[in-house]
């Protein structure tokens, strides 16, 4: 059940060439975004693996999002193709451990997206207040 003060606590996987410098910017240009949204760099989006992102519920946070390189990853030309299987598979182990598969987001962030960053993390954020805290759900972490 969603609760007015309820501030949703989102882990975000960013790439560390593409994503990265468009979430610092958003910090550099000082635009707006929850403190209880945390980040975790990585060198491509296609190498998640589907049990972090579950591993990052069972440690409390009530959303994942992946902030993909998309078609500029320099590292796999069907990068994007990949991170929508890891999404799509982790939504699937979300539904067997009763977790709502909107707590999960993908989105293609490039060098000089703040603002994008900065409009996605409010949107979902918005999404996940609907939502509750995932402790109000069936889910029950091992």
């Amino acid at each position: 059940m969603p609760t007015e003060n309820f501030s949703p606590k989102i882990l975000v996987f960013s790439t560390d060439k593409i994503s990265d410098p468009g979430i610092d910017q958003a910090g550099l240009r000082k635009l707006h975004y929850s403190p209880t949204v945390y980040v975790i760099s990585l060198p491509c989006s296609s190498g998640i693996k589907p049990r972090w992102i579950m591993r990052a519920f069972e440690k409390g946070f009530d959303g994942v999002f992946i902030a993909a390189d998309g078609h500029e990853c320099s590292y796999s030309p069907k990068c994007a193709e990949h991170t929508n299987t890891i999404i799509v598979e982790s939504q699937k182990m979300m539904r067997e451990k009763n977790i709502n598969p909107k707590r999960i987001r993908m989105a293609a962030l490039c060098s000089v997206c703040a603002e994008p960053f900065v409009s996605h993390m409010g949107n979902f954020s918005k999404i996940l207040s609907e939502l509750g805290s995932l402790n109000t759900e069936e889910y029950k972490p091992s």
